[in-house]
C-alpha cells in the first residue's frame, strides 16, 4: 500500500482575508498597481512587511514591491490541484502570516470568527482532504480570545490554532497569555507556532539587501522559533501546563543544535526569579529535553536530511510531521510547456524522509502521514489515495 502523506504545514489567504488587506492602507496590505502601457494587467502585490510597502519604497515600481499573489495564495481549486500533482492527500490548512496580528481590538475578534468560519467551510467540502488549523484575536481582549478558542472547539474540522511569535505582543512567556494556555490545554488544540517578525534587520549587515530575502527566512525565521520555544520553557509554561500540545515549524529552528547548550545554561545559572523580579524562584522544573519529548512536535521542513535527522532525534520519530510550506518557496520561473512544475522544495523534503528513514517503512510511513493521522485524529478514509510516491523516496 503507498504511503499517505498529510501536510501539516500549508497555507492560504482565503477570500476574507484578501478583502480584509484589500481595504488597509498600511502593511500588511494587498496593493492594486495601476496599469501601464508595458503592463496592462499588474498582478496585485501582497505587501507584508513595511520595508516592502510603497510608502517606503517611493522611487519603485509599485508592480515590483511585495511578492506577487497569484492563486498559489488564495485559491482553493489551485491548493488542490498542488495536492494532486504532488500526491498530497490530507492539508492542514492555516493562514498564512501575519494572521491578525495587526487589527484593533474591536475588529479582531470579528474577523477571526469570519476567517474560521470560512476555513471550516472549505474543509467541510473537501471531506478528508482538508482540515484547517484556526486564528485567533491576540489583540483582543483575554476574554474574548478565550471565547474564541472555545468557538474553534465548536468546528468540526478544526485541529488547532496558528500562533505568531509576538504574542499578545511582548512574546509567549508573557503572563497575560496565562488564560489562553489554561483555554488552550483544557481544549487539547494543537498550537502550531509559526514565525514571522524574524530578527532585527541590523544582525545581517548593512550588505542584508543584497541577497534578498535570504538570510531573513534561513536565519531569521528558524532563529526567531528557537527563541519563543526557550523563552517559553525558562518560565515553565510546560510546567504550569503540562498537557499542552505544541508544533513548532520548520523542524524547530535551531533548537536541536542549541538544546543542549540551553539546558546546560540552564543547569548552571545562579539566579531565577520571578516576572515582577520581586523574588528569587527556581527555574524549569523539567529539563527541555523532557519538554520536547513531552509536549513538543516538529513538521519535517528542513530541505534534507541533517536536520530531519536532527528533528528525529529530538522528539522521536513519532513526533515529526510532514510539511510542505506551500505556497511559499514556489519554483522559480516556469515550464516551457506551460505545465504545472513540480516544486523542488516539496521533492526535497519527500526524498529527505526516504533517505532518512531507509529499510524503516514504519517511521517513513508516521512522519509522512499516520503520525498526523493520529495526533490530529484525521479521517482520511473519505477519499482514495493518491498516486504511487516510491519514485520520490528513492
Amino acid at each position: 500500500m503507498d504511503p499517505l502523506i498529510v501536510d501539516v504545514h500549508t497555507h492560504i489567504y482565503p477570500p476574507s482575508y484578501l478583502a480584509l488587506l484589500s481595504s488597509r492602507k498600511d502593511p500588511p496590505l494587498l496593493h492594486h498597481p495601476k496599469a501601464t502601457g508595458d503592463n496592462p494587467k499588474p498582478s496585485p502585490r501582497l505587501i507584508i512587511l513595511p520595508s516592502d510597502a510603497p510608502s517606503a519604497n517611493p522611487h519603485a515600481d509599485p508592480s515590483t514591491l511585495g511578492r506577487p499573489l497569484t492563486e498559489d495564495y488564495s485559491s482553493l481549486t489551485h491548493v488542490l490541484q498542488f495536492m494532486d500533482q504532488h500526491r498530497i492527500h490530507t492539508s492542514v490548512l492555516s493562514l498564512a502570516n501575519p494572521w491578525l496580528d495587526f487589527l484593533a481590538p474591536d475588529l479582531a475578534p470579528s474577523w477571526a470568527r469570519t476567517v474560521n468560519e470560512e476555513l471550516e467551510s472549505i474543509s467541510f467540502k473537501n471531506p478528508g482532504r482538508v482540515y484547517f488549523f484556526g486564528t485567533l484575536p491576540l489583540s483582543a481582549p483575554i476574554s474574548e480570545i478565550v471565547d474564541s478558542i472555545l468557538f474553534l472547539t465548536s468546528l468540526s474540522h478544526c485541529r488547532g490554532i496558528i500562533l505568531g511569535t509576538s504574542g499578545l505582543g511582548s512574546g509567549l512567556d508573557d503572563p497575560a497569555l496565562n488564560p489562553v494556555w489554561a483555554a488552550l490545554e483544557q481544549s487539547s488544540l494543537l498550537i502550531f507556532i509559526h514565525p514571522h517578525y524574524g530578527l532585527p534587520t541590523d544582525v545581517f549587515g548593512p550588505r542584508r539587501n543584497e541577497s534578498g530575502h535570504v538570510m531573513p527566512l534561513s536565519l531569521g525565521f528558524p532563529m526567531e522559533t528557537t527563541i519563543a520555544m526557550v523563552r517559553m520553557f525558562l518560565v515553565g509554561i510546560f510546567d504550569e501546563y503540562p498537557r499542552l500540545r505544541v508544533l513548532l515549524a520548520h523542524a524547530g529552528g535551531a533548537v536541536g543544535a542549541l538544546g543542549d547548550r540551553v539546558q546546560s545554561c540552564v543547569e548552571h545559572e545562579r539566579g531565577y526569579y520571578s516576572h515582577t523580579q520581586a523574588e528569587r524562584i527556581k527555574g524549569p522544573r523539567r529539563s527541555l529535553k523532557e519538554v520536547l519529548k513531552m509536549n513538543v512536535w516538529l513538521d519535517a521542513i528542513s530541505y534534507g536530511v541533517t536536520g530531519l535527522r536532527i528533528a528525529v532525534e529530538l522528539v522521536g520519530k513519532e513526533r515529526v510531521m510532514w510539511g510542505s510550506d506551500h505556497p511559499f518557496f514556489p519554483p522559480v520561473g516556469g515550464s516551457e510547456d506551460g505545465e504545472e512544475e513540480e516544486w523542488a522544495s516539496v521533492r526535497t523534503n519527500v526524498a529527505a524522509v526516504g533517505e532518512v528513514f531507509g529499510k524503516d517503512e514504519q517511521g517513513m510511513r508516521g512522519v509522512l502521514g499516520s503520525n498526523a493521522v493520529k495526533l490530529l485524529g484525521l479521517d482520511t478514509q473519505q477519499e482514495q489515495l493518491m498516486p504511487d510516491i516510491r519514485s520520490d523516496l528513492q
